[in-house]
C-alpha cells in the first residue's frame, strides 16, 4: 500500500494555529472520505532527537492510500483541487513523497 508523507513549512505569514483550525475542519475531514485514503494524520514537528536545532520541516502529513492512481484521481475533484489551494495558502513548497513500506 503507497504511503504520501508530506513534508512543509508554513508560509512566513501563515499563523500556525489558524492552519491547524483550517487542518482540523477542512484537510482532515474531506481527504479522510476520499475512497482511496485509508488514513490520513498531520503531525507538529517538535523537535529533532538529540539536538538543539530547529527541525527542517514544520509539519508531516502521513496519507495511507489503498491505490495510488485512483488516489489521484479522486484529488481531482472540484473540492479537492478548492482543498490543495487553500493547503498552498499556508504551505510554503511542501515536498510529497511516494512511499512504500519495506515488509521484513
Amino acid at each position: 500500500m503507497p504511503t504520501l508523507i508530506v513534508l512543509f513549512r508554513l508560509k512566513s505569514e501563515a499563523d500556525a494555529a489558524e492552519y491547524e483550525r483550517w487542518a482540523a475542519a477542512t484537510d482532515l475531514p474531506t481527504v479522510r472520505k476520499l475512497d482511496n485514503c485509508k488514513r490520513f494524520d498531520v503531525y507538529r514537528a517538535g523537535a529533532l532527537l538529540g539536538s538543539d536545532a530547529a527541525p527542517p520541516y514544520d509539519y508531516v502529513e502521513i496519507i495511507d492510500v489503498t491505490d495510488l492512481a485512483a488516489f489521484r484521481k479522486e484529488t481531482a475533484s472540484d473540492t479537492m483541487r478548492r482543498v490543495a489551494a487553500e493547503f498552498r495558502e499556508f504551505a510554503d513548497n511542501p515536498v510529497f513523497v511516494v512511499t512504500e513500506r519495506l515488509d521484513t
